[in-house]
C-alpha cells in the first residue's frame, strides 16, 4: 500500500507542532512559570529545550522517515538482524492509547467550557459560582461522557479523510485560527490596568526568585516541561516523520517545530500572566487555574463573556490539534501491524478510545473512591503518571540509544537520515553527548519523577508502585517475546 504523504513542508510543521503544542503549553508551562520564578524560569527552560527537546525529536523524526513507518512497524524495518529493538514499540503503541484515555477527556472538558462562555454561565459569576461549576461538570457522568465522546467522534472524522485532505487541512485552519485568537489574547491581557508588574515579572529575570525557591527544584522543573511538551517518546511524532520526504534536513524541521511550541507557551503566559496581576490572582494556582482562576478573571473583566470564550476556544484547537494527532498514530498502528484499510481502522480505534476513555471520565464520579497513587488521587492521575513518568521518558530513551548503538540503528545511518535535504545539519560532534550525555539526563528525570511522586508516602508505597513498574515493563518483554516466536513459526 502506497503511504500518503504531505501535500507541503508548511503541512508538516503546523501538523507536527499541532501535536507538540497541547495542554502542556497553555494550561502547565504559564502555571509553572508562576510558580517558580517568571523570566528566570524561562530562560532555564529555554536553554533545555535546546539541548534536551530538539535531539530527541530529532531522533524520533529519523526513525519515522528512514522506516516510512509507525512506531509499531518502524523499528523492525531498521534493526539489524536477530536484535530485539522492536520491544520498544510497546512504549508507543500502549502509551498512545493510555494517553488518550485521559488527553481526550481533558479535550472535552476545553469545549465544555467554551460552549459554558459562549452561553455567558460565568459573566459576573461569583467566585463560589465558578468554583461551583468545575465541581458539578467533574461529579456528573453523563455529561462528562458527552463531551469526552464528541471530541473523540469529531478527532477520528477529521482522520477518516486522510494526511492531506484531513489532518493537515485541519491543522492549517485551527492553528492559523490558534495564532491569530492567542495574538488578539495577548494584546488584550497586556494593555489591562495593572498588567505592568505582571510584565515586569514575565520579562525581567529575578535570579533572586529562584533561589527562594531551590535552584534544584526550579533547573528540574524547567528540565521536565521541555523534555514533555514536545510530545516525544510515545511515537506521536514519528509517525509524521514517516510522512515526509528528504527535502529537508529534520535537525532544521525539528528546531522550526519547537520554536513555534516554544512561541505558543510564551504566548500563553502573555495572555495568562499579566491578567493574574491585573485582578490580584496568584499566577502559581496550579492546574486549577484554567478552570476555577481565569474564569473567575473573566468574570470581574468588562466583555469578559467573548474574552472567555476567545480563551477557551484557544484551548480547544490546541488540545483538538493533539488528539487528532495521536488518533492518527493509533490508526497507523493498525495499517502497518494488520495491513487494514484507513476506514476500518479509524471505526474499530475509534470505539475503542471511547470505551478506554471512560474509566477516567467516572474516575471523577462514579469511581471516585478509587484513589490509586493515594488520598485525593483518581484514575486520570494514574493514567497521566505512568504516561508522562514512565512511557514518555523510556520511549525517548529507546530512541537515543537505537540511533546511537553500534548494535541498533547506530549513528552514521542516523547521522545520514538526519541530514538529508536542505537546512540545518545535526552536528556530527555531538556524537558523545548524544550517545552518553542525553540518555543519563533522561534517566535522571525518569527517577526524579518517581522520587517527586511518592515521596513522603512510606518506603513500602513507593516499593509497590515500583513493582507495579516493573510488573508493566514485564509485560511488555513478553509481549515483545510472544511476537518473537511467531515470527520464528
Amino acid at each position: 500500500m502506497k503511504r500518503e504523504k504531505f501535500g507541503s513542508r508548511m503541512g508538516f510543521i503546523l501538523v507536527s507542532a499541532g501535536c507538540a503544542i497541547g495542554i502542556g503549553n497553555v494550561w502547565k508551562f504559564p502555571y509553572m512559570c508562576g510558580e517558580f520564578g517568571g523570566a528566570a524560569f524561562i530562560l532555564i527552560y529555554l536553554v533545555f529545550l535546546l539541548i534536551l527537546g530538539i535531539p530527541v525529536l530529532t531522533c524520533e523524526f529519523a526513525i519515522g522517515r528512514g522506516s516510512g513507518r509507525s512506531v509499531a512497524a518502524g523499528f523492525e524495518r531498521l534493526e539489524p538482524e536477530g536484535t530485539s529493538w522492536h520491544v520498544t514499540k510497546w512504549v508507543g503503541i500502549v502509551g498512545s492509547y493510555l494517553l488518550m484515555m485521559f488527553y481526550t477527556t481533558v479535550g472535552g472538558w476545553m469545549i465544555y467550557y467554551c460552549y459554558r462562555s459562549i452561553t455567558g454561565e460565568f459573566a459576573g459569576a461569583s467566585a463560589e459560582k465558578v468554583s461551583a461549576g468545575f465541581s458539578d461538570m467533574l461529579g456528573s457522568a453523563p455529561v462528562m461522557a458527552f463531551w469526552t465522546v464528541l471530541i473523540c467522534v469529531v478527532g477520528f472524522a477529521v482522520c477518516q479523510f486522510g494526511i492531506q485532505k484531513g489532518i493537515e487541512r485541519v491543522s492549517k485552519i485551527m492553528m492559523s485560527m490558534l495564532m491569530i485568537i492567542m495574538l488578539v489574547l495577548a494584546v488584550h491581557s497586556i494593555f489591562l490596568k495593572g498588567a505592568g508588574e505582571g510584565i515586569r515579572f514575565y520579562l525581567v529575570p529575578d535570579f533572586g526568585r529562584i533561589r527562594d525557591m531551590g535552584i534544584g527544584n526550579v533547573i528540574f522543573g524547567a528540565m521536565s516541561q521541555a523534555f514533555f511538551t514536545l510530545s516525544i517518546g510515545i511515537g506521536a511524532m514519528m509517525i509524521f516523520g514517516s510522512y515526509i520526504g528528504k527535502e529537508r534536513s529534520l535537525a532544521g524541521e525539528a528546531v522550526s517545530i519547537t520554536a513555534l511550541d516554544t512561541f505558543v507557551a510564551l504566548m500563553a503566559g502573555f495572555i495568562i500572566i499579566p491578567s493574574c496581576f491585573a485582578f490580584g490572582i496568584e499566577p502559581g494556582a496550579g492546574p486549577s487555574l484554567i478552570f476555577i482562576t481565569i474564569p473567575n478573571i473573566f468574570a470581574q473583566m468588562p466583555g469578559g463573556r467573548i474574552w472567555g470564550a476567545l480563551f477557551f476556544l484557544f484551548l480547544t484547537f490546541a488540545a483538538f490539534t493533539t488528539i487528532v494527532a495521536v488518533f492518527e498514530n493509533i490508526i497507523s498502528f493498525d495499517i502497518d501491524i494488520f495491513g487494514w484499510s484507513r476506514n476500518k481502522s479509524v471505526l474499530v480505534s475509534a470505539v475503542l478510545v471511547i470505551i478506554l476513555s471512560m474509566p477516567c471520565v467516572l474516575g471523577f464520579n462514579v469511581l471516585s473512591g478509587f484513589e490509586p497513587l493515594g488520598p485525593g488521587t483518581n484514575i486520570m492521575d494514574l493514567e497521566d503518571f505512568v504516561v508522562s513518568n514512565n512511557l514518555l521518558p523510556l520511549g525517548s530513551l529507546g530512541y537515543v540509544l537505537f540511533c546511537t548503538r553500534k548494535n541498533g540503528w547506530g549513528w552514521e545511518p542516523f547521522l545520514r537520515e538526519a541530514n538529508t535535504g536542505k537546512g540545518l545539519s545535526f552536528p556530527k560532534a555531538l556524537k558523545g553527548y548524544i550517545s552518553y550525555v542525553l540518555p543519563m539526563i533522561i534517566i535522571v528525570i525518569y527517577l526524579k519523577g518517581y522520587y517527586d511522586k511518592f515521596a513522603g508516602q512510606g518506603a513500602a508505597v513507593l516499593t509497590g508502585w515500583m513493582a507495579a513498574a516493573a510488573l508493566f515493563l514485564g509485560f511488555i518483554i513478553i509481549c515483545a517475546v510472544v511476537q518473537r516466536k511467531e515470527e520464528e513459526k
